[in-house]
């Protein structure tokens, strides 16, 4: 007797969407040969019914109202690509609701709303994928998940967003400037119209608090990841970088010491003998720094259409294996369930220790330097070096220091100080962390 097939619907016809329809038309023979059975994508909802995607759907299989997807009892796995809060969550809690499968790839929801959805797929017993959320095509939900969880993880440094990554690159590499630089990826597709989710770190933040969940086994509120983006990042500053020996990377960093968590997103100076300095324009990469196995680096596409829907497609193959299986209830989507994890301590800002790079535009008058470092010396920061460029009587002039590890707040506190020098300082003084260890 053949076995059953099982059957998916789809909510979401965007870029992702139509990726994974290609995926599943173009491998559809090997896709049911490793299931062993038939895998059927039976229902599209969109809004959208008449825009021409660049794939041929049977008539009839595209609708416009989600309910025929998420509330069909013809459907065993609901797809849910159509991002955003709302309606997605209601429509996720309802599929879930009616016993159906979830695959996801919705960060955002995920990060805000993780706790309701990840309890109500435990509850019901399903089986909730989100591979796609963080990192495009690279597999990182599924390593922390399974392959690293007998380690104890210590720490993680993510790229994992290739709209930065895109622009930092461009920076880098061509000399181009900020604006320039985000133009260009706008023009290629990086970029979104309005790019503030990603130029801001808010879409490196939301993926981080799924990644500390994961290898940390604690919770993290999204709210508590301190978030910092690159609109701040001048060419001036990637210059000194290199001349420092530096690349600038907008990286999401956990930590976990064992008396509270770091997880912070920021542009970070990191050597440029380190493999992250190499991850290049819409490439994503995760270390993961392991008790037992070491460091470990996951890299690969990080963003467009295929990338992610690869991601889609694996969850896809696995939670419908689970439904023709039927082996008892699924595992935890997180790896355990949602009561267990720890409820640590994230540590403020103010509180981390780390080398710097300070940038000040200061007017061409005597004791400037001297007034500056009398600052940060009454403030237990200890200077490493100073780049001090040639003067030109009558301008403003940058001064670079790099200082040795400091306290952040106590560095906060004398750029307090120091942008009181009117008379002196022209602008906002600028820093950026330096982690010296990658």
């Amino acid at each position: 007797m053949p076995a059953r097939e099982v059957r998916a619907g789809l909510i979401g016809f965007g870029t992702i969407g139509t990726g994974v329809v290609k995926l599943l038309q173009k491998r559809r023979a090997a896709i049911d040969a490793r299931l062993g059975a038939p895998l059927r994508l039976v229902r599209i909802a969109d809004i959208d019914t008449t825009r021409d995607r660049g794939v041929r759907l049977p008539k009839g299989m595209l609708v416009s109202d989600a309910a025929q997807v998420y509330g069909a009892d013809d459907i065993d796995v609901v797809i849910e690509l159509m991002g955003g809060y709302e309606p997605a969550r209601r429509f996720v809690l309802a599929a879930i609701a009616a016993g159906k499968s979830i695959v996801t790839a919705n960060k955002a929801l995920l990060a805000v709303h993780g706790q309701q959805i990840f309890q109500a797929a435990e509850a019901a017993g399903v089986r909730l994928g989100f591979e796609g959320s963080v990192g495009g095509g690279v597999p990182i939900i599924r390593v922390l998940r399974q392959a690293l969880a007998g380690d104890r993880n210590r720490a993680i440094y993510g790229i994992v967003n290739g709209t930065c990554n895109s622009i930092l690159t461009a920076m880098t590499e061509r000399g181009t400037e900020f604006q320039e630089a985000l133009a260009e990826a706008q023009a290629a597709g990086l970029a979104e119209a309005d790019p503030s989710l990603d130029i801001d770190g808010t879409d490196a933040a939301q993926k981080l608090s799924l990644l500390v969940a994961l290898a940390f086994g604690t919770r993290c509120p999204v709210a508590s990841v301190h978030t910092e983006g690159i609109r701040r990042v001048g060419q001036i500053d990637v210059g000194f970088a290199r001349e420092l020996g530096y690349v600038i990377k907008l990286l999401a960093i956990a930590k976990d010491d064992g008396d509270g968590i770091e997880a912070r997103v920021h542009p970070t100076m990191i050597p440029r003998a380190s493999l992250l300095a190499d991850v290049r324009g819409a490439f994503n990469a995760v270390h993961v720094q392991g008790d037992a196995l070491g460091p470990t680096l996951y890299v690969g596409q990080g963003a467009g259409q295929l990338p992610t829907a690869t991601s889609v497609v694996a969850d896809i193959l696995e939670v419908a294996d689970g439904r023709l299986r039927g082996s008892g209830r699924p595992p935890p989507p997180l790896g355990m369930p949602w009561k267990e994890l720890r409820r640590a301590r994230i540590r403020p800002i103010g509180s981390l220790e780390s080398e710097y790079y300070l940038r000040f535009l200061v007017l061409d008058r005597p004791g400037v330097l001297g007034r500056i470092a009398g600052i940060l010396g009454r403030n237990q920061i200890s200077i490493a070096s100073v780049i001090q460029k040639e003067r030109k009587s009558g301008t403003s002039v940058p001064i670079v220091i790099r200082t040795h590890e400091a306290l952040e707040q106590n560095l906060v506190r004398a750029l307090g100080e120091i942008g009181k020098l009117r008379r002196m300082i022209s602008g906002k003084p600028v820093f950026v962390r330096i982690e010296e260890r990658l």
